[in-house]
């Protein structure tokens, strides 16, 4: 893969964040590959006492930097006799102002204890000069959020409204038809715990369903529209099946059934940018990237070493792939070769290690940064170590109370001093990025979460095509 330096710090006692400002030796970690540079760098750590499963940063260009995370919780029965669980959750919405390195970039704006989240949405475009976040919750409701100014000069949001999509199940995902910036006839598809799929119209502020029918043997994990046509839905389940549907026609019958993944299938994303590309994930631990036009066969087929819970294509790069990987942390694809009819399987541009949990939401800023950030003048000389004999880097968090402390350790359990080094190992041919199809240089916000050790994290992304270039 490359080189990687990690550094870690503590938190306060009183503060649940940790930035790379506040710590004397920044946490980050850096990859470089053939002709280009790539560094991913922790910006922030947020403890959100619940399960974390979802991340959405809005997309509506006045409100790039409010951030939803959403929580799920299950609390089983207190005793034999009561083996009903319940589900609580949280919504939180964020501000990111990155000012400077003296204080945390993200500010809380408001917390809502809520029915358990399964996944949250912002709507692509304001409605009503408004922007919509969809919430699907445990009650089995899809839930639907305005965000609004306050009086002192924050933001808040507000329920708006609601809709049950069936009793005694659980909300699964959800998807706005909007994905192109196209604000005429907006509708969400919504899946569920019963293996069914839900559209449902947005009028003047009120959800009214469209149809609904049966379209996996157990849990609908995902559902997504294609934001090309948005006559054509797509739904993934627990049965192995990827399907999609014609919702002109009878939604008993599907356009087709695909069985290439082997395991449950839980993360469908459309390309906003390729018409007819569409990427799935799945419990088997692959990505495979597809041409609408012939789902006999996907294009490409990429390995990721975890389930693969959600996928995000760039807002506005083409060739690159989000990926939270559950057990494998967060890695960002370059599909560009397969995209230009190169096939093989979609290399790694960059990963992010950092969570110590199944990684599970995740999505892309649209808010611009500086450029690439430069190393701290701090940061210590790195130390080369022996992978064969210390293992793999991990982070360990413990949070028994509303603070926590980070660890580094081997596989091992012995303690690795700040600020060391992988020795790098040889890249992979066809990994680097072309300088001449990609902009010269991309600095990405993001956010991810993990779920038992319920962290949200924000961090950044930074390449520069440049061979000369040396590490910081």
């Amino acid at each position: 893969m490359g080189i990687i330096f990690i550094s870690t710090a503590n938190s306060s006692s009183s503060q649940r964040w940790l930035t790379s400002a506040a710590a004397a030796q920044p946490r980050y970690a850096e990859q470089v590959v053939m002709a280009w540079k790539s560094r991913t760098r922790s910006l922030q750590v947020f403890d959100t006492e619940l399960s974390a499963d979802t991340v959405e940063w809005c997309p509506v260009p006045s409100s790039h930097n409010i951030l939803a995370c959403g929580t799920y919780q299950l609390h089983k029965g207190a005793g034999e006799d009561d083996a009903t669980p319940s589900r609580t959750g949280r919504l939180y919405l964020f501000e990111f102002q990155h000012d400077g390195l003296t204080s945390p970039p993200l500010t809380e704006l408001q917390r809502i204890d809520t029915a358990a989240i399964l996944d949250l949405k912002w709507c692509h475009v304001p409605v009503s000069g408004k922007a919509l976040l969809g919430m699907a919750a445990a009650t089995g409701e899809l839930q639907l959020y305005s965000l609004l100014d306050t009086q002192e000069g924050s933001r808040s949001v507000q329920t708006l409204s609601s809709i049950e999509v069936g009793a005694g199940r659980l909300a699964l995902s959800l998807d706005w038809s909007t994905g192109r910036m196209d604000s005429s006839d907006i509708r969400v598809v919504c899946s569920d715990s019963a293996g069914c799929v839900s559209v449902i119209s947005l009028a003047e502020g009120n959800l009214t369903a469209l149809s609904q029918w049966k379209a996996h043997d157990f849990e609908a994990w995902i559902s997504a529209f294609s934001y090309w046509d948005v006559q054509q839905v797509y739904s993934g389940g627990d049965d192995c099946k990827l399907k999609g549907w014609d919702l002109r026609v009878d939604p008993s019958c599907p356009t087709f059934t695909s069985k290439k993944h082997s395991m449950g299938v839980c993360s469908i994303h459309s390309s906003p940018h390729r018409e007819h590309i569409l990427a799935t994930g799945s419990y088997d631990e692959h990505v495979l990237l597809w041409d609408g036009r012939n789902m006999r066969q996907p294009l490409s087929e990429s390995a990721m070493g975890g389930g693969v819970w959600r996928l995000k294509w760039h807002p506005t790069n083409q060739h690159l792939l989000l990926a939270a990987c559950m057990h494998n942390d967060f890695h960002i694809l370059n599909c560009q070769q397969v995209l230009e009819g190169g096939g093989g399987a979609c290399p790694v541009a960059a990963s992010y290690i950092l969570h110590n949990s199944l990684a599970y939401g995740a999505d892309w800023s649209q808010l611009s940064l500086d450029k690439p950030a430069s190393c701290s003048p701090t940061a210590a000389e790195p130390k080369e170590i022996d992978t064969e004999s210390r293992g793999h880097l991990r982070i360990q968090y413990e949070s028994p109370t509303a603070s926590f402390d980070t660890s580094l350790e081997d596989d091992a359990g012995g303690y690795i001093p700040e600020c060391v080094a992988v020795a790098p190992t040889a890249p992979a041919a066809g990994n680097a990025l072309d300088p001449e199809a990609d902009s010269p240089s991309l600095s990405c916000l993001l956010a991810s979460c993990s779920f038992y050790d319920h962290m949200l994290h924000v961090w950044r992304w930074d390449w520069t095509p440049d061979e000369a270039q040396q590490l910081c």
